[in-house]
């Protein structure tokens, strides 16, 4: 399986995950079974508030799902509408989160646990 991560700084498996999916500088795309990273900037890391376009950035990647720290309502439907699962983690970095996530421990994000606001902004 192919996921996507946003990432604070790419530093591998190292990489600290993001609090804000959106706000991300990069996504990290490993895929599970390989453990094969691809690296994408996010252009769109600097955007009014409830104006994250994620599959703008993200739209010719493939993958399967997305694994997030947080994530506003706004992204979140917009990728749940794409058909695009979204899973939470509270661990810090990639590895980690890999590991949480192939041993079944992520939950699927739901409406009710998006973020209402950028943190800090």
């Amino acid at each position: 399986m192919k996921l996507c991560l946003p990432v604070l700084k790419n530093a591998g498996f190292s990489s600290p995950i993001c609090a804000h999916f959106g706000s991300a500088p990069f996504f990290l795309i490993v895929d599970t079974e390989t453990l094969s990273l691809k690296t994408i900037p996010n252009a769109n890391q600097h955007h009014a508030h409830g104006m994250c376009q994620p599959l703008a950035v993200l739209g010719k990647e493939k993958f399967d799902g997305i694994v997030v720290g947080g994530i506003g309502a706004g992204a979140l439907n917009r990728l749940r509408s794409a058909g695009i699962a979204v899973y939470k983690t509270a661990f810090p970095s990639l590895k980690e989160t890999v590991s949480a996530y192939n041993q079944g421990q992520l939950p699927e994000v739901t409406p009710d646990m998006a973020c209402a606001h950028h943190h800090g902004e």
